[in-house]
């Protein structure tokens, strides 16, 4: 091994190169993979508010929680960022769409029944249509609490 002028080893290129990858912090993703499915009206009542009208947003964009997330009823009022992300048909998710809705009910106990069963979150019309193109029973979605 050569010494610089002052005594010390030089670092090999290997060496240079592993130490700036370890100073590059990497993409971590927070987000959890599950099955989106949706529900129709009515949604009222529903297991987290009952008949309260003011439980929906504005937009329209809200859930039922599957049993997955549902945590004993701690889901409700939660906001989640949902992503299709892949579906049977090709073609089916809106590329780089991602809404963000609010768990209003439970899945198992909807007053509508979800279009697939055991879905990880059951969205509502207005939220499924925003992420998806063409009609679809069940999409795998990418979905993060917020």
């Amino acid at each position: 091994m050569k010494l610089s002028s002052i005594g010390t080893p030089l670092l090999s290129p290997f060496i240079l190169v592993l130490l700036l990858l370890l100073m590059v912090p990497p993409r971590l993703s927070l987000a959890d993979v599950g099955t989106g499915a949706h529900y129709s009206p009515p949604y009222t009542p529903t297991a987290c508010f009952g008949n309260d009208p003011a439980q929906f947003p504005s937009s329209n964009f809200f859930a039922a929680a599957g049993e997955g997330i549902w945590d004993n009823g701690a889901s409700c009022g939660r906001q989640y960022l949902v992503r299709c992300i892949s579906a049977s048909v090709s073609g089916t998710c809106v590329p780089g769409k991602t809404i963000q809705v609010r768990i209003v009910d439970r899945a198992l106990s909807s007053s509508s029944r979800p279009s697939s069963s055991g879905a990880t979150v059951v969205l509502s019309t207005t939220a499924f249509g925003a992420i998806t193109k063409l009609s679809a029973a069940a999409i795998n979605v990418e979905y993060q609490q917020v």
